[in-house]
């Protein structure tokens, strides 16, 4: 064994941010110069068109990129606690330090960050990955850390989770972000599909797709919140508690699938009520069109026929 940055176990680790990794940031700059290509071009559209354009572009942007981005972040539950703990094994020597948990749909992020940082003449501060996603053993990445001689509270926080601990949360876990992640996937696809639909004649398909849209999200939401309500071993660090909450991805999911029943059902009434007015929108009708020749769009829906 050497030294290596001055940090103990000596090994080059090699650490994943909990929020933002590489995946995240690659469909986040995808996303970008897809929204840079099209910002790019409105001045060519004339009139109110550039207006709707726009909105349409940045919120099915926005939508495509929770979709996708969030089947990578590690924080749908999160949970932190400070305390006094041992540090490594065969050692009495004892830290104070902010044990975090992370849960994603992949897998887990335990962090250990000294309070302060720098104690027993090391450097405390690991963010460590353990995974369960397909092509993922995470009793291997477990067995890895043994191996590398991670702290005990990383090791104590990850055991929790090995395949074969009397808790269970490694099957509870794992089952519900497959599906979970399943679910968000088919969203994606019916995204696309809408945004297909939304660019027809036949629109008002797309609101349909986007409400099926916002259900498989909703479905996504369910399957993972369903593990909160089977029995929980607590995690224990003398008679503090290491407890878990919704994180953000779970949070903004939820916003994401709200917005898309709003967007979908406004569509659908607005059809129902001012379909000329839609179709102005979706760049159906020209605005002079509507302006010279207003007879031609009467709202059959919401006004009398003798109007």
């Amino acid at each position: 064994m050497t030294f290596y940055d001055g940090q103990y176990p000596f090994y080059p680790h090699e650490r994943k941010p909990w929020v933002f990794n590489v995946q995240c940031i690659i469909i986040i700059i995808v996303f970008l110069v897809f929204a840079l290509s099209f910002i790019v071009i409105l001045p060519g559209i004339r009139g109110r068109g550039r207006i709707s354009w726009a909105c349409r572009i940045i919120t099915s942007l926005f939508i495509g990129t929770v979709i996708v981005a969030v089947n990578f972040t590690s924080d749908w539950e999160v949970g932190s606690v400070s305390a006094t703990t041992t540090y490594k094994s065969f050692s009495n020597a004892v830290v104070n330090a902010d044990i975090g948990l992370r849960v994603g749909l992949n897998g887990i992020n335990v962090t250990l960050k000294g309070n302060p940082i720098h104690q027993i003449n090391e450097t405390i501060n690991y963010n460590e990955e353990f995974a369960w996603s397909f092509g993922s053993d995470y009793n291997q990445y477990y067995d890895d850390g043994l191996k590398k001689g991670l702290p005990n509270p990383i090791l104590y926080v990850a055991e929790k989770f090995t395949q074969y601990n009397p808790c269970g949360m490694f099957a509870q876990y794992r089952i519900s972000g497959h599906y979970a992640s399943a679910c968000m996937w088919v969203a994606f696809c019916s995204w696309i599909i809408c945004n297909i639909l939304f660019s027809m004649p036949s629109f008002i398909y797309g609101a349909y797709m986007i409400l099926v849209t916002a259900a498989f999200i909703i479905f996504s939401l369910i399957s993972f919140s369903t593990v909160r309500n089977v029995s929980f071993c607590n995690i224990q660090f003398g008679t503090d508690v290491l407890k878990t909450e919704f994180g953000p991805s779970f949070w903004l999911t939820l916003a994401t699938g709200l917005l898309c029943f709003f967007i979908g059902i406004t569509f659908i009434v607005l059809d129902r009520c001012v379909p000329e007015k839609l179709k102005v929108f979706f760049n159906m009708i020209e605005e002079d069109e509507e302006e010279y020749y207003p007879e031609l769009y009467v709202n059959e829906y919401c006004h009398h026929p003798d109007v």
